[in-house]
This record gives C-alpha cells, sequence and structure tokens, in this order.
C-alpha cells in the first residue's frame, strides 16, 4: 500500500497500516513454551547460518590446524593456554602428593638400626654395621629416631654420588663428606681387633665409588696458554710531492733555423 500523507523532509511517510503490518506478530498467548521453543530454534539456526556466530567460532576451529599457532584467532590460543596451564597445575598438584607420601614413606618406613651382634655378613655388613651402631648410639638424645638418621644419611650418600656424576660441584663437596664422615664411624665404632680391617675396607669403597662421583676431576694444573698478539707499529712517513718538470720552451712559428 502507498502512504497518502505528504513527504516530510524529502523522505517518504509511512501510513499507520504500513507500520502496523511491519511490526511483529504478537506471542501466542494461550501456548507460550511453543512461541519460545520456536524462538529459540530459530536464533539458533540464525547463529549457524554462513556469517553466525556460531559459525564463525566452528570456522575458527576448523582452520587452527592449517594456520598454525601464529595464525590461528586469538580466541582459540587463549583456551589453548588455559588449558595447557589447568593441564600443569594438575600434574603438579598430583605429583606433589605422590612426591610428599614417598617421602613421608622413605622417612618412616625405614629398616631398624641394630645394634650388638652382626645379623648379616658379607664384605658390605663389615662397612655398614659398624655405621648403624655408631647411628642408633649417638642418636638417643635426638628428636627423631635412629632409624630415620639412617636414612637421611643414605640419601645424602646417594645425592652425592649421583650429582657427583654429573659433575655438579657441590655434590662433589657433599660426596666428599659423607666419605669422610663414614669413614670416621666406622673407625670409631668398628670392633677392636678388627677395626683397622673394617677402616681400610672403608676407604677402598668409597675410593671406588668416588670414580664414578668424581668423574673427569683432575689434580693437575690447568696451564693456560697466553698468546700476545703485538700491537702494529706505527712508523710516521713524510711524503713530499715531486718537483713538476719546467714547461718546455716554446718556438715561435715564425723563426726558422739558417740553411746553407
Amino acid at each position: 500500500m502507498q502512504p497518502d500523507d505528504k513527504p516530510i523532509n524529502g523522505q517518504p511517510n509511512p501510513s499507520f497500516l504500513d507500520i502496523l503490518n511491519q511490526t511483529p506478530p504478537p506471542p501466542d498467548t494461550e501456548n507460550p513454551g511453543t512461541d519460545r521453543l520456536a524462538r529459540l530454534h530459530a536464533g539458533w539456526d540464525a547463529y549457524w547460518e554462513q556469517g553466525g556466530f556460531l559459525h564463525g567460532r566452528w570456522e575458527d576451529l576448523r582452520q587452527a590446524p592449517e594456520l598454525g599457532w601464529h595464525s590461528m584467532a586469538t580466541w582459540v590460543k587463549a583456551a589453548l593456554g588455559l588449558a595447557g596451564i589447568c593441564a600443569v597445575i594438575i600434574l603438579l598438584d598430583t605429583a606433589t602428593d605422590v612426591l610428599g607420601d614417598s617421602i613421608r614413606s622413605l622417612l618412616t618406613a625405614v629398616p631398624h638400626v641394630q645394634v650388638g651382634a652382626d645379623t648379616s655378613t658379607g664384605v658390605f655388613a663389615v662397612v655398614d654395621q659398624p655405621i648403624r651402631s655408631y647411628i642408633a648410639a649417638h642418636s638417643a638424645a635426638l628428636p627423631i629416631s635412629a632409624s630415620t638418621v639412617y636414612t637421611v644419611w643414605q640419601a645424602v650418600g646417594l645425592f652425592g654420588l649421583v650429582g657427583g656424576f654429573f659433575r655438579s660441584s657441590g655434590a662433589r663437596l657433599n660426596w666428599t663428606a659423607f666419605g669422610a664422615s663414614s669413614i670416621a664411624m666406622v673407625y670409631s665404632a668398628a670392633p677392636a681387633d678388627g677395626r683397622t680391617i673394617a677402616t681400610g675396607l672403608a676407604v677402598l669403597a668409597w675410593t671406588a665409588a668416588s670414580a664414578f662421583a668424581l668423574r673427569g676431576l683432575t689434580l693437575r694444573p690447568t696451564v693456560f696458554t697466553h698468546i700476545h698478539n703485538a700491537a702494529p707499529q706505527i712508523e710516521p712517513h713524510i711524503h713530499l710531492p715531486a718537483p713538476a718538470a719546467p714547461p718546455a720552451e716554446e718556438t715561435p712559428d715564425n723563426v726558422h733555423s739558417l740553411q746553407r
């Protein structure tokens, strides 16, 4: 229907019937649930149409593997980064719990330090039993048990051995102190009749293990070769330009030699 009113500012003025025809239909008051569901369905279809919001996000995800990290959409990068951070936090939390349980069980469920008659035999027992006896005899006044002290002593030695193998200076110092203290404990707690043999075996065992803990270490002094580069010598030279040759005397054209 054409408007009947006069134009306003050069624009056609629609009639009341035209405006009434362009208004959306009123909602269905009898079945409000059906009308709301129809609107949701229409909105969902509109989002997935070409150029819609959900369609654009799906295209970003579909093209992300082809575009690579630098060219993919920013929101995809943010989502992947957030997922990675959450995964790292979960792994660290799990690893912390597992490591805490392992350390707790290591410090509590340790072999009992025996004092008195030897219950084991072998070369290792010659060195190990005096250390166990020394720790048990001198840790009674400590707030921790002798078994815990013995476990800590083993952990320190293992750290020095492994860290020294990878050429850590701190671990090698730790290994040296561990060996010296172990030899001292063996010498102090070993039976008097076999003290010399037990101490000698402890020294030999620590020396053999030092081949791994102190690998690459040498007592030979390092000689640094100093290469002296002579500085360039600058000698002043004065270069004088050669004097210019005097111009040849020009003979006038009207002068000729006398001929007979």
